[in-house]
């Protein structure tokens, strides 16, 4: 009896600790522009800014150089690969890849709107592995001159997006720029997440008259689509953007930035139906603006916290 306690004991230890998880949060200070800031989570909840929460990685590309809006995924090659808006304004992304999250590549611009005379920008670009075809897509807000007219508003400067894509297998060639969603409003900050035998796209209703400025959801089984028809909205009377999600169990934990109020909120659900606002549970360093989470390896954590 002893002895099978023991063992039993153990199998719990060995649960317990390979199913905890080690999760990076990969954001931007200010205007973006002294470039990539890291926080690491055991629980999903409560944050902690690495290295003093000072820059891992300093823009270089584009005329503005900066590094808004982080994307951070670990590809199928083991490489960790980002991409993240450089400029308010121009026609293309930043790009750079890592095997610790600490030495970066050279970085890129990939100008994937070139080609639209009339793109006024290219905004919070995301990347989501398809294993099904192994491919990745990499995708984003854009406004060009004209288009959809039936949503055309004066107000936030005339702003008026849709989410684009392009697919890549290697971040060297890639496809060309296609139209992803269009649910009918000014649509921006998407970041889609496989789910089951779907994916789920987690968007922003960028509607200012009247005033949506929420969080939604559209499904598709496909990564590039057709995406659903969007959802109601699952943020309270606030506005919000940047959405990031993570699983914990069976519960959904999607961050926001509740950018008029100058904090984070956050909320739960297991159904993606019915949500509850947590966002006094959270904590993550002060100042921060939205990116994403992803999961690294212990090992990859504690070389990063010996960084200074």
């Amino acid at each position: 009896m002893k002895k099978l306690l023991f063992l039993s004991f153990i199998l719990f230890i060995s649960f317990n600790v390979n199913a905890q998880k080690n999760y990076i949060f990969a954001y931007f200070n200010n205007n973006g522009q002294d470039g990539l800031h890291l926080a690491y989570s055991k629980d999903g909840y409560q944050w902690t800014a690495l290295k003093n929460d000072k820059s891992f990685l300093t823009p270089t590309v584009s005329k503005d150089k900066l590094m808004r809006d982080p994307c951070i995924v670990r590809g199928a090659d083991g490489l960790f690969h980002m991409v993240w808006t450089v400029s308010w304004k121009d026609k293309g992304i930043g790009y750079a890849s890592s095997k610790d999250l600490i030495n970066w590549s050279e970085q890129q611009f990939i100008p994937v709107m070139a080609k639209e005379e009339g793109a006024r920008n290219t905004w919070a670009p995301e990347i989501t592995y398809d294993e099904a075809t192994k491919t990745y897509m990499i995708y984003w807000a854009t406004t060009i001159i004209g288009k959809f007219p039936e949503t055309a508003s004066k107000a936030d400067d005339g702003y008026n997006h849709r989410m684009y894509y392009v697919t890549t297998k290697d971040f060297k060639t890639f496809s060309e720029t296609k139209l992803l969603y269009d649910p009918g409003f000014n649509v921006i900050d998407a970041t889609i997440v496989k789910d089951k035998n779907r994916f789920v796209m987690f968007l922003k209703d960028e509607t200012r008259e009247p005033d949506q400025k929420n969080l939604k959801i559209a499904y598709s089984d496909n990564l590039v689509g057709p995406y659903s028809k969007a959802s109601p909205k699952i943020t309270g009377n606030y506005w919000a953007e940047g959405p990031t999600t993570l699983k914990i169990g069976n519960d959904w934990l999607v961050y926001f930035d509740k950018y008029r109020d100058h904090k984070y909120g956050a909320i739960q659900s297991a159904d993606l139906v019915n949500w509850t606002d947590v966002s006094a549970k959270i904590s993550l360093p002060k100042g921060i603006r939205h990116g994403t989470i992803l999961t690294i390896k212990k090992k990859e954590l504690k070389k990063l916290l010996a960084v200074n």
